[in-house]
């Protein structure tokens, strides 16, 4: 038998401004649960927190927390109130039976000090300071909103053991896949005002959500269909035209009021970045690159380049110089030594991590057109404002909202659409994952991974990095900088690899963390170094680089015959050479460039393929 729970929701209703947020939630909580709270941005999950944690009255309902039951709630937002240090922030959680000693080792675990000043914390460590002042006491009920938000990836594994070690029951909100996976057993779905439960953790919860789905629009389509037969026997029916059977019609009514009241899933965002001119294939190339600050040095003597389509993606801890590193990639900073080389034709669009490109006066429409009327260029076509914002999922009456007035979630999508609208062949991205939904989250990924130009990426999502990134740039420490081929679980098998090596009889010194660009003076490299494959005499698999490369060259092999192909057909015309003799030159240049370029393709394709057969066996 089950034990009773500690907390218990039934029947929560609420409403906002005449529109229902929630309409009849139960939830129960039992000792021990690991519950991943899941649903779209504006669905209520905060809201719904918060009722159980005390701090919003429902309308209507029941909330009951068992008599003698300890619960602290983690926040959006940290209130350090009038609290002069970290320390007593922190331990003005704890309650009379909670051990002090869990203040110090919270807050070592977690980066932080006692005497650190709450004004001085940055968004990452103010985070962490409620993080410590939520785990510290060891409640019976822990609430956590978005714990893992401005978390570099440590914090976030520390968090993650944390939270599968804890007696607590815990309750999550949160956008990390990787994060709910691990420390979930059972998933509420708030959809539509409602709770739906799934007694299995989030990895079965998206399978479970689109049969879910599939099932409603399926009685959808019946429902319609049977008030479309109903309504073909009241007109045209001969009994009904005698006897106007009451009680039918009436059925008629109670159906059309069925599917007026059935609420649909909430539409899905609708992504698509502006195109412009393609740039060079060589986008970024960096030799040596170095930058200190204060005596400590961020990077030290790093190399790459970068061509264009790849996807790169930088992780690391805060405050490690991911940001530095980047914007002396893109050259906004000016290296210290070393030189980098940008490519032609290149045009930028940036998405801060901060927010900054929102100024909180500023209405949603002017946040999108910089205050230049109601039309926003899109793929060099105007489009109204308020249908590029649906696409976003804005609603018309939205437009004239300040972006202050807006949820995170809401700030966060608003920030793409305006970084998407810039034309751009080159997307920096600085931690675009904070407050987006999981469905938001898989459009992005899609845009990402079919974009046609270069992105550099700055995650602490390691689920969203290993779907989007085709190579990873993280520190080594001492300001050194590697870089992995694939995806951030790619990086972590590379690195495990190159330990193995290092720590082999055999193979001391060697290196297999399949880095493409190095440090300390290293120069680049194609691909993956691979030593602890070729020390096993096996051949190294393709990269993710090669695999693009090997799929897509047959592609760029059949359009260079084809341009060749047309041109000397223009060519063989004897008049052309009369006519326009400097054409005829230019034409006959263009040719033998893309017949070099045709010989280089199909030597490297070759390559590839023999490649690919040897690493398959």
């Amino acid at each position: 038998m089950a034990p009773p729970p500690l907390l218990r929701l039934d029947g929560v209703r609420l409403t906002f401004g005449g529109t229902p947020l929630l309409t009849g939630v139960e939830l129960n909580v039992l000792p021990g649960e690991r519950i991943a709270l899941v649903g779209r941005n504006g669905s209520g999950k905060s809201t719904l927190l918060k009722i159980a944690a005390g701090q919003v009255e429902p309308d209507s309902g029941e909330v009951f927390l068992k008599p003698g039951t300890t619960l602290r709630y983690l926040p959006q937002e940290p209130d350090f109130g009038s609290f002069t240090t970290v320390g007593a922030y922190v331990a003005s959680g704890l309650g009379p039976a909670d051990d002090p000693h869990r203040v110090t080792r919270c807050l070592d675990a977690l980066g932080l000090t006692e005497e650190m000043k709450p004004e001085n914390l940055s968004g990452g460590e103010a985070r962490r300071a409620a993080l410590a002042r939520t785990l510290a006491p060891e409640p019976d009920i822990v609430l956590l909103d978005e714990p893992t938000n401005h978390l570099d990836l440590p914090t976030i594994e520390w968090l993650e053991d944390e939270v599968r070690q804890m007696k607590s029951a815990v309750v999550v909100i949160s956008h990390d896949r990787r994060f709910l996976e691990r420390v979930t057993r059972a998933t509420v779905w708030i959809d539509r005002g409602a709770a739906r439960r799934l007694d299995e953790g989030f990895s079965g919860f998206e399978a479970w959500r689109d049969k879910v789905l599939e099932e409603e629009e399926r009685d959808l389509q019946k429902l319609d269909r049977k008030i479309v037969r109903e309504e073909h026997w009241l007109r045209y029916g001969v009994t009904a035209r005698r006897t106007r059977n009451m009680r039918r019609l009436g059925a008629l009514h109670d159906l059309r009021q069925q599917r007026r009241d059935t609420r649909r899933a909430v539409g899905q965002v609708s992504m698509e970045a502006s195109a412009t001119r393609e740039s060079g294939k060589l986008v970024i190339e960096a030799v040596g690159i170095s930058k200190a600050y204060n005596g400590r040095t961020l990077v030290d003597a790093f190399s790459t380049r970068i061509a264009r389509g790849d996807r790169v993606g930088f992780v690391g801890p805060n405050g490690i110089g991911k940001t530095t590193l980047l914007k002396m990639l893109i050259g906004e900073l000016m290296p210290d030594s070393g030189k980098v080389k940008l490519g032609t034709n290149l045009d930028l669009a940036f998405l801060d991590q901060k927010r900054a490109a929102l100024r909180d006066d500023l209405s949603v429409q002017d946040a999108i057109t910089d205050g230049r009327g109601d039309q926003v260029m899109v793929n060099g076509e105007a489009r109204h404002v308020v249908g590029y914002l649906k696409d976003f999922l804005f609603t018309p009456e939205q437009i004239r909202t300040p972006t202050g007035k807006l949820s995170g979630g809401e700030r966060a999508r608003l920030l793409l659409a305006k970084t998407l609208a810039t034309p751009a062949n080159l997307l920096v991205l600085d931690e675009p994952t904070n407050d987006l939904d999981m469905e938001t989250l898989d459009l992005l990924e899609e845009l990402i991974a079919n974009y046609p130009g270069t992105v550099l990426l700055v995650s602490h999502d390691r689920d969203f990095l290993d779907r989007t990134v085709t190579s990873v740039i993280s520190p080594d420490g001492n300001g050194r900088w590697l870089e992995y081929a694939g995806g951030y679980t790619d990086m972590l098998t590379q690195k495990r690899e190159a330990e193995k090596a290092r720590r082999g009889p055999s193979g001391a010194g060697d290196r297999a963390d399949g880095r493409r660009s190095g440090s300390a003076g290293g120069a680049p490299s194609s691909g993956p170094a691979g030593s602890a494959e070729r020390k096993s005499g096996s051949a190294p698999k393709l990269s993710f680089k090669q695999k693009f490369a090997l799929e897509n060259l047959p592609n760029e092999i059949a359009r260079l015959e084809a341009a060749i192909a047309k041109a000397e057909t223009e060519m063989a015309d004897p008049a052309l050479f009369a006519k326009n003799a400097k054409g005829f030159a230019e034409l006959a240049s263009a040719v033998d460039a893309d017949r070099a370029a045709l010989a280089k393709a199909e030597d490297e394709w070759l390559e590839l393929e023999m490649r690919r057969a040897e690493a398959e066996g």
